[in-house]
């Protein structure tokens, strides 16, 4: 797994990843970007599972959003229903945490759209430290970026699954 933060504050929105690949107990890569950003869209997203599945889910969700006409709602419920129902795609096993301006979201493989409450998502298998550790920091004088790169830090130094090479994207 990984860990990904969603941070939002002062109209910023950030997603945060660890650069952490494992293979059961061993690390094949510490530089893995698990973050990546819709530019014409204005939306970041984040993906903690298969970096395969996680890469499939994320042009899917590229698609749905531009069929949407940037609608992140829609395309985060049509991406949800194809993934729990397309025999393909059920099999994929990822979280992915997204956002845009207005919004946040968990979709998962089970056919959930989850919007969380307050303004910090975590995800993946050090996602409970980095949202313990965000909901703490969001308070602070710290801006969105900072709270998520000190929440994947913190994350990193609990989770054997997360390291604090960490890549982040924002609008």
């Amino acid at each position: 797994m990984t860990t990904i933060v969603l941070v939002r504050k002062n109209n910023e929105v950030v997603v945060a990843g660890d650069g952490q690949v494992s293979m059961g107990n061993t690390v094949v890569k510490s530089t893995a970007s698990k973050v990546r950003k819709i530019d014409k869209r204005n939306v970041v997203a984040g993906f903690a599972g298969s970096t395969a599945d996680a890469l499939t889910l994320f042009e899917r969700l590229e698609a749905k959003i531009e069929k949407h006409a940037g609608n992140l709602s829609r395309a985060a419920v049509e991406l949800a229903k194809d993934w729990r129902t397309d025999k393909y795609l059920r099999r994929l096993e990822a979280l992915m945490a997204i956002g845009d301006k207005e919004n946040s979201y968990i979709i998962s493989g089970t056919g959930d759209v989850l919007e969380p409450e307050g303004d910090v998502i975590g995800i993946g298998s050090g996602g409970n430290y980095a949202l313990a550790a965000g909901k703490v920091l969001i308070s602070t004088e710290m801006n969105a970026e900072q709270v998520a790169k000190k929440a994947i830090e913190v994350a990193s130094e609990i989770c054997v699954f997360t390291n604090n090479n960490i890549k982040v994207e924002k609008i």
